[in-house]
């Protein structure tokens, strides 16, 4: 049996830092977590900074140079699920942005063929469209967004049975409460999103069932004094929220607010596009170029296309900006996202019995290595 001793690092268990502690890692597995002193001798090894939970990312729409789309194939999933592991992350929802019938149709059976043959770091599937509002549409093809039929209903319903996750973001303007309200009983997570709706429409598709929001501040209805719209209505209540922490999406004053509206539910996604672990400078995305300069992923109009961004980055961003304690930004990007898919009891924790999915950040946060199980 192969066995880790790690040593020299604060760890971050899932709640708190203990100091003067070791790791014990035997066989894929957190055998021990125990003072240093009390460690076994043999298999040491020192290692600096912080030992946590490996991250997981709910809205990834490609990685390792490709996207999801209707060309992907199994093996193009695969790459990039394992793209996302190169980076710290256990775990991801492959993201397909708006698309034709035909192209959701073919996305959700590669998903279910992903996790019927475990693909590792597969969590199953973010649909973010085409059901949204044009109003609000960001770097979403207009011309393939639609409000939801009967048809999509009953293939999304479907889906989400026979996936082990899907997420879907839509807009009240595109899906009624009604239809809502049957997929989450299907067991989607339902997500409001791209959408310019009112406070009060955003509260009746909570009442409905969904019970997370898309990008926080980003193409949705933004906080007035007399209208609090999307935006307003997620502060104000408990449903989970995805962030993206790259302080271009979200001014760091504007996050630092919603953080302290907040205290837990918020969670950190990337948005990142086909250029996450590559240094690839263009990409195409439905026939337009997204140019990666400066930080930034933009359209040729200078419309934002995603993220540029890593969690080890968001996470950095939220201690040394926001003024986040470094605990609390650690379980955004592991134990948050993980209870919203009811997969606290695998991610998010370090324990003895856990299966060994950690990663090593250094004093800045950067990902100096990471561990991850299949």
């Amino acid at each position: 049996m192969t066995r880790e001793v790690l040593t020299g690092a604060r760890i971050f268990d899932g709640t708190r830092f203990l100091d003067g502690h070791a790791l014990v890692i035997e066989a894929g597995q957190i055998a021990a977590i125990l003072p240093e002193a009390e460690a076994p001798a043999g298999d040491r090894r020192t290692v600096t900074g912080i030992l946590a939970p490996a991250f997981l990312d709910l809205q990834v729409n490609g990685g390792g140079g490709l996207m999801l789309d209707g060309s992907t194939d199994a093996d193009g999933l695969r790459r990039i699920c394992a793209a996302h592991r190169s980076l710290g992350t256990a775990g991801v929802l492959p993201t397909l942005i708006t698309d034709t019938p035909e192209a959701t149709a073919h996305v959700i059976a590669l998903g279910i063929a992903a996790a019927e043959n475990e693909v590792p770091g597969f969590l199953g599937l973010h649909l973010e469209g085409p059901h949204l509002d044009p109003r609000r549409k960001g770097a979403h093809d207009p011309a393939l967004i639609r409000p939801m039929t009967d048809e999509d209903l009953a293939r999304l319903c479907d889906a989400a049975r026979r996936l082990p996750a899907l997420m879907v973001t839509l807009a009240p303007a595109a899906a009624s409460p009604q239809q809502i309200a049957a997929l989450a009983g299907a067991g989607a997570v339902v997500s409001l999103g791209h959408s310019e709706c009112t406070y009060e429409e955003a509260q009746a598709g909570f009442a409905a069932g969904a019970r997370c929001t898309t990008h926080l501040f980003n193409a949705m209805s933004q906080i007035g004094h007399r209208a609090p719209g999307l935006a307003g209505a997620v502060l104000t209540s408990d449903v989970a929220a995805g962030l993206i922490a790259d302080g271009i999406h979200v001014h760091p004053a504007v996050m630092r607010l919603a953080l302290a509206a907040r205290p837990d539910g918020i969670f950190l996604v990337t948005d990142c596009m086909a250029f996450a672990g590559t240094n690839l400078t263009e990409m195409e995305l439905g026939g337009r170029k997204v140019l990666r300069r400066d930080g930034r992923l933009t359209l040729a109009d200078g419309t934002l296309a995603g993220a540029d961004l890593t969690l080890p980055q968001a996470i950095a961003l939220l201690v040394s900006q926001v003024g986040i304690a470094p605990e609390r930004a650690l379980r955004m990007a592991s134990a948050i996202p993980a209870a919203l898919l009811g997969l606290e009891d695998r991610y998010g924790r370090l324990a003895p019995g856990r299966a060994a999915d950690l990663v090593l950040l250094g004093p800045d946060f950067s990902l100096r290595e990471h561990w991850l199980s299949l």
